[in-house]
Formats: C-alpha cells, structure tokens, sequence
C-alpha cells in the first residue's frame, strides 16, 4: 500500500480527472444534443438585384440542401450558393440533416424589386468580432 493513499491531494486529483472527463464526454456528444443548425444573414431581406449570392455556416450536418437541391459544404461547415430572384417575395429553404437522422430548416425570404442597373450582392451570415462564430 502507498502511504498517501487516502490523502486530500489524491481525492481533489481523481476528482478533477473525472470532471475533466466528463467535460470531454458532453464536449463530443453535443452534435447529437442539439442537432443540426443553419446561420444565415437574415430571414428577411430586400435588394434590387436579381442574382443574390446566399452563404452562410451549418454545424453538425451531414447534408444540407436549399430548395430541395444538395449544397456543397466545406469541412468547417461554410456553404456558399448562387440564386436567382424572381420578381417580388422569394423564399429560400434550407433543409440540413444529422447523421443521427435530426433534421433542421431555415426559411429566408428575399425580396427583389427590379431596379435600374441591378448587378449582383451577397447574403452573408454575420458573425462575432470577438470569437468570429454566427449569431443564431
């Protein structure tokens, strides 16, 4: 037997290992806790140009799709889409799936009004300064 067997110092050492370890646990499984979730710019917008480029982040996703059509995701989950508007109200749904089978979808609504030299603008999510993640 070691002699500092039962000491305070061993307890509080064990206890913060299966505290760490239990941090580390929830840490991973907190993709199957939430489920999926989509971060785009707004779900209103209004603009005068009709090709709109819309991209914006999806977490814990294992597909994620807009109107029914598959969008590329990239490994940090950043999606980057063109879309043609049609005059007046668009809605644009986006639809993401786990690989747990939860599902998720996000409707954002464009609003184009024909405008005199329209070109092309880009629908972004916003993110934080401080950490640089997409406000919900």
């Amino acid at each position: 037997m070691l002699p500092y067997r039962d000491s305070r110092l061993t307890k509080i050492a064990l206890g913060i290992f299966f505290l760490a370890v239990a941090a580390y646990a929830y840490f991973e499984v907190r993709g199957l806790l939430s489920g999926p979730r989509i971060f785009v710019a707004s779900n209103m917008t209004e603009t005068h140009e009709q090709f709109v480029k819309i991209s914006g982040r999806a977490d814990h996703i294992a597909s994620l799709s807009v109107d029914g059509a598959p969008v590329d995701v990239d490994i940090h989950g950043a999606f980057e889409m063109p879309y043609l508007l049609a005059p007046g109200l668009n809605r644009v749904i986006f639809d993401a799936r786990d690989s747990y089978g939860h599902t998720t979808s996000k409707i954002v609504e464009i609003v184009y009004i024909p405008g005199p030299g329209a070109t092309s603008t880009a629908i972004t999510a916003s993110t934080t300064p401080s950490t640089g993640l997409p406000h919900p």
